[in-house]
């Protein structure tokens, strides 16, 4: 008896002194799917970064790096060939297209031990290709003519372009063939609804990063542990749990009452209340501001035939004075955006148009687009038609709230009525920006890569439709002929100085057509604990967690 008591005694204490390490962040969104190929989200990259990687991205010093493949393909190592375009194919720039060689990870593999595989290289090409799959990056898949497979772990994928950022494949992310294959084959074109992401999120076998997924309530939680056959530096958690708390507000009591450890720079406080946060509890946290490629803006709906007139458009942006926003609710840390192009980037143009706060320019602008008849303060047209329109952003946000309201005040100041109509993030997000269901204006951020060519925000073939499952994310309908073309040739031009230039006219384009109102540069803020190390933000779309092994505790 006395032997079996301490064996419980010493099992208890010996559970205590090892007890598993839990990390608990807090996010302000939840993801509207887990399928790594649809529907981009800020919500969505900060989990998977934690259980995928892949196959490219840019890490902190903005140069691109292998991470699923072991080396870059390159032209001066032989490694990328340019080559002619097999007949019958249409080409872009000089006509010649490019093999490009990458290897796999020898050690990369699946959560539940199947090993990671060319096999899934051709089935995520083969998904990717289907237009109404509901893949997010479509043309990505187009541009892959072929694939040769050299061995288990290695292939050559034909590109039907030489472009300046060759070896990127950032999109490309792995699919597990021996899971999704059977269920994207049973009804390709209802894929998008029947994923294992989502329908079986807590399959160990969709996994291949340091962690996997084990439970996932969506809108409230997602619970990671730590992957087994992850082939790379161990992480020093045992287990994540990722905790939505849509109110901002909520999220820094759920911090201080000791529910989350840590708030998610990516979807955290935002900038005030980090600032607020840190006048009183900065002895106890660590807060880290990053400003980065990733900006706050309002997709315009351009089927709206209000929002058709270029000049209402235009009127719209002079009537909203977007430094006082940046000086009064950031102190100056978020600065105005004047195009979808950051002044940190080497091909931003400072000679681009601006739209300084000019209430009288926007009246003008608005008498001279039929808008002059104000009754009771606001403007009518001919027909006796209100200047009204619906404006749209995520519920529980409350400086985008805050800013909204701004915004309507202002607008109302030059006759323009705002109703405000805000949904749930992952509504907004899921399905009434995703499937163009907003009637005026959505505010919501973008994130940004180095140099990113706005294709799937911007040019006409990336309007999601019911016809194309949904893919592209040119939620406005913008269509404009030499935008299209630059898109085009910017991707292929390998000349820098040429390729700026192309880029100013991109801008100019932007900011004379104003299809989405730019309003302020973010700057994320991390909130931590002081024993978290290792957590570095990256400044542009990759997330921080896609670190995550990299993260340590430190005096806990």
């Amino acid at each position: 008896m006395r032997k079996l008591l301490l064996a419980i005694i010493l099992a208890v204490t010996g559970a205590t002194s090892a007890a598993a390490e839990e990390l608990r962040i807090g996010m302000s969104q939840y993801p509207t799917t887990l399928h790594p190929n649809m529907e981009a989200s800020v919500a969505k990259s900060y989990v998977m970064s934690m259980t995928q990687r892949p196959m490219t991205v840019y890490d902190h010093e903005w140069q691109l790096i292998c991470m699923l493949c072991v080396e870059l393909p390159s032209i001066e190592d032989g490694t990328a060939v340019p080559e002619p375009l097999p007949e019958g194919v249409e080409g872009a720039g000089d006509g010649r297209g490019i093999a490009l060689t990458y290897r796999l990870q020898p050690e990369a593999t699946w959560g539940d031990g199947t090993p990671i595989t060319t096999a899934d290289v051709l089935f995520t090409w083969k998904v990717g290709r289907h237009e109404k799959s509901g893949i997010g990056n479509l043309e990505l898949y187009r541009r892959i003519l072929s694939i040769d497979v050299i061995d288990d772990k290695s292939f050559v994928m034909h590109v039907d372009r030489v472009s300046f950022e060759y070896a990127a494949i950032n999109d490309f992310r792995l699919l597990p063939a021996h899971i999704e294959g059977p269920i994207f084959e049973a009804a390709p074109d209802d894929y998008r609804n029947r994923t294992a992401f989502d329908s079986d999120p807590a399959n160990p076998g969709l996994a291949f990063g340091p962690y996997r997924v084990v439970e996932a309530i969506p809108g409230s939680r997602i619970v990671l542990e730590r992957n087994e056959t992850w082939w790379d530096k161990r992480p020093a958690f045992d287990r994540i749990v990722l905790l939505t708390i849509e109110k901002t507000t909520a999220l820094e009591a759920n911090l201080l009452s000791g529910n989350i450890d840590m708030i998610s720079g990516e979807l955290g406080l935002t900038l005030d209340q980090a600032l607020a946060f840190e006048k009183r509890h900065g002895n106890d946290y660590q807060v880290i501001y990053e400003p980065g490629l990733l900006y706050e803006h309002i997709d315009l709906m351009l089927e709206n035939p209000i929002l058709q007139d270029k000049r209402v458009r235009q009127a719209l942006v002079y009537a909203i004075d977007r430094e006082a926003i940046s000086q009064r609710l950031f102190d100056g840390r978020q600065p105005v955006a004047h195009s979808g192009v950051s002044p940190l980037d080497w091909v931003y143009d400072p000679e681009i148009k601006t739209y300084a706060f000019d209430p009288e320019q926007a009246k003008a602008l608005l008498d001279d687009a039929g808008w002059s008849d104000v009754r009771d303060g606001i403007r009518h047209n001919a027909a006796g038609e209100a200047l009204r329109l619906e404006f749209m952003t995520t519920s529980g946000n409350r400086i985008r709230e805050l800013v909204q309201q701004v915004l309507q005040s202002q607008w109302r100041q030059v006759g323009i009525d705002m109703r405000v109509r805000n949904e749930p993030p992952r509504v907004f997000f899921g399905e009434t920006v995703h499937h163009r269901r907003f009637t005026g204006l959505a505010m919501f951020a973008w994130g940004k890569g180095p140099e990113h060519v706005p294709r799937s925000t911007l040019h006409s073939e990336e309007i999601p439709s019911e016809a194309n499952g949904w893919s592209g994310q040119n939620y406005t309908g913008f269509r404009n002929a030499e935008m299209d073309a630059l898109i085009e040739a910017i991707n292929i031009e390998l000349d820098r100085p040429t390729r700026k230039d192309m880029w100013a006219r991109v801008q100019a384009i932007y900011a004379e057509e104003v299809p989405v109102i730019s309003l302020y540069w973010r700057a994320n803020a991390y909130v931590l604990p002081k024993w978290l190390q290792g957590v570095r933000p990256t400044g542009q779309m990759a997330s921080s967690s896609l670190w995550v092994e990299d993260w340590t505790i430190e005096g806990r």
